[in-house]
């Protein structure tokens, strides 16, 4: 067996460990592609877990800095020794990726290692546009450069879309850790700022804001949907179709979204991405 399937096989085998969801999307995907996906689908999950592996920022921001010095031909030492490197360079080289991109996606993650609110709508619609977004137009990429091109007005509503439903999973951990990424023009907007949403009592108002924040990943999702795509990357765009559910039971459950999982059964998610996948939208 070559040294790239090899890296390739264990980048899927990683990828099953750190986030299922994608990891079924690449199986639903061309077994041809599946190797790329896998690299690209499991640096993200490792860029998305260094908060939870480190205590305070530097370390993370360290981290982060080996992904970003190999995207720029910076490498310590040889990328043979970690096998998702050296699939991820594979996977940049064989279907000439902008490595720039990588990049930019490991910048909007430093924010994840502070505690620092998100300001606005747009800069969580930056956020987004730069690691949810980015990571569907790679994929995209992958699978048909020239339908990607066309998707990525497509690309960018989906992300973010995927983004908040992301972080809606997640607003019971982070509000433990003291992050918020609900903008602050939408607590403000509800009677809130950062530190009385982290409170959790004024549970009126919290749920306000949460109705309005899942509000506006619903409203990117039907933009995402409103857009036609080309069946051939259709598979880069499966893990959205999970984000609906949770945007729907965020808006009923508002404020008790801090104590309970939104989170379906693995069976139901499997199942939603199937079926996306055989009719070819999300």
């Amino acid at each position: 067996m070559s040294d790239v399937k090899t890296n390739q096989d264990i980048s899927l085998a990683m990828l099953r460990d750190t986030d299922r969801d994608r990891y079924l999307a690449c199986l639903l995907s061309p077994e041809a592609k599946r190797g790329a996906l896998a690299a690209l689908y499991a640096f993200n999950a490792e860029l998305a877990r260094i908060r939870d592996l480190v205590h305070e920022p530097l370390p993370g921001e360290i981290r982060m800095q080996y992904w970003r010095d190999l995207l720029e031909g910076n490498a310590h030492g040889s990328t043979e020794a970690n096998p998702l490197a050296a699939a991820l360079l594979t996977a940049v080289e064989t279907h000439r990726l902008p490595r720039q991109t990588l990049v930019n996606m490991i910048e909007a993650r430093i924010f994840d290692l502070y505690d620092d609110p998100m300001e606005s709508r747009t800069s969580l619609e930056g956020y987004a546009g730069e690691t949810a977004s980015a990571l569907i137009q790679l994929a995209s990429l992958v699978l048909s450069p020239e339908d990607a091109t066309k998707s990525a007005d497509a690309a960018g509503h989906a992300g973010v879309a995927q983004a908040i439903s992301g972080m809606l999973l997640l607003m019971p951990l982070h509000q433990r850790r003291g992050q918020v990424y609900i903008p602050l023009e939408i607590l403000s907007a509800t009677g809130l700022d950062r530190e009385t949403f982290l409170a959790g009592t004024d549970r009126p108002r919290i749920s306000a804001a949460i109705e309005a924040f899942a509000g506006l990943g619903r409203d990117h999702l039907a933009k995402a949907r409103a857009s036609a795509l080309s069946p051939v990357i259709v598979p880069a765009f499966l893990p959205v179709a999970l984000a609906e559910p949770v945007l729907v039971k965020a808006q009923k459950r508002g404020a008790a979204v801090l104590e309970g999982s939104l989170q379906e059964p693995q069976w139901r998610r499997q199942m939603r991405m199937a079926l996306a996948g055989m009719r070819k939208k999300i």
